[in-house]
C-alpha cells in the first residue's frame, strides 16, 4: 500500500464538468494509516484504512471541515489556487501517514492526497496540519 502526495485525476476532470464550487460546496479532509491506497487514481473518499482514535474523541470518521481562506479561490500570476486554513484534532491519540481533501457535498468526491512522509503520531496533543503557502509553486490545490 502507498499514498502518494497529488491533485486526483477525476478532480481535474470533474473541475471542467463543474463539479466543484469552492464558493459554497464542503470541503473535508480525512486522515489515514499507512495500509491506506491512495494516489492519483483515487476518486472517492472511503473509510477503508482511515485512521481511529485511540482514546479520548478527537477524530471521528469522514474527518473534518476544511474553511477556504478569505479571498480564495483566486490567482497568482497565471495560476489558479485555492487555500485552506490549517487545521487540528486537540487531545488526538492516532496516527496518521496521509490524508484525503474530498468534496462532501458532491458525492465526496475526491481531490487531493497528502503525502505526510512517514506516520505521524499524536499521544495526548494536538495534531495539526499546516497547508503550504499559497503561491504559484506551493499551493494545495494549483491549476498551471
Amino acid at each position: 500500500m502507498a499514498i502518494s502526495q497529488t491533485t486526483c485525476t477525476s478532480f481535474k476532470l470533474q473541475l471542467l464538468k463543474a463539479e466543484h464550487d469552492f464558493d459554497t460546496h464542503t470541503f473535508k479532509i480525512a486522515l489515514y494509516s499507512s495500509a491506506a491506497s491512495l494516489g492519483a487514481d483515487t476518486t472517492v473518499y472511503s473509510t477503508t484504512n482511515e485512521i481511529s482514535n485511540t482514546s479520548g474523541s478527537a477524530y471521528s470518521a469522514g474527518g473534518k471541515p476544511l474553511t477556504v481562506t478569505s479571498s480564495f479561490p483566486k490567482t497568482s500570476g497565471t495560476t489558479a489556487i485555492v487555500d485552506f486554513d490549517n487545521i487540528s484534532w486537540t487531545d488526538a491519540s492516532f496516527t496518521a501517514r496521509g490524508a484525503l481533501i474530498y468534496n462532501a457535498s458532491a458525492s465526496n468526491k475526491a481531490v487531493a492526497v497528502l503525502d505526510f512522509g512517514s506516520d505521524r503520531v499524536a499521544s495526548d496533543s494536538t495534531f495539526e496540519i499546516q497547508f503550504p503557502v499559497a503561491d504559484a509553486t506551493s499551493a494545495i490545490i494549483r491549476i498551471a
